[in-house]
């Protein structure tokens, strides 16, 4: 099982940038998704999160409104749309999996993450 996340970087307050996530090595289709951030010396953060179909999201109140989840099954990619960043937006962004076709916004409902990717919001 593998989820390699890309597409973060260094961009100013009120820019976009946009998250993906591929994954390999289990059914895709057939899994719930999450993304995920963490500061460090902070919890990781419940960011969104997306059914198996994509016909399901769910977003944290701190990001609704401005990113939007969403899937590809055919490329076996989940992707984070991230618009009007904001300083208090920079982390450690992360994609995790979970064996159930639901999503979740509870980190320990999760079997499988990725590594991350930094998002540094800043002027």
């Amino acid at each position: 099982v593998q989820l390699v996340e890309s597409g973060g970087g260094l961009v100013q307050p009120g820019g976009s940038l946009r998250l993906s996530c591929a994954a390999s090595g289990f059914t895709f289709s057939g899994y719930g998704m999450g993304w995920f951030r963490q500061v460090p010396g902070k919890e990781r953060e419940f960011v969104a999160t997306i059914n198996w179909s994509g016909g399901n999201t769910y977003y944290a109140d701190s990001v609704k409104g401005r990113f939007t989840i969403s899937r590809d099954n055919a490329k076996n990619t989940v992707y984070l749309q991230m618009n009007s960043l904001k300083p208090e937006d920079t982390a450690v962004y992360s994609c995790a999996a979970r064996q159930r076709s639901s999503g979740s916004y509870s980190p320990q409902q999760y079997d499988y993450w990725g590594q991350g990717t930094q998002v540094t919001v800043s002027s």
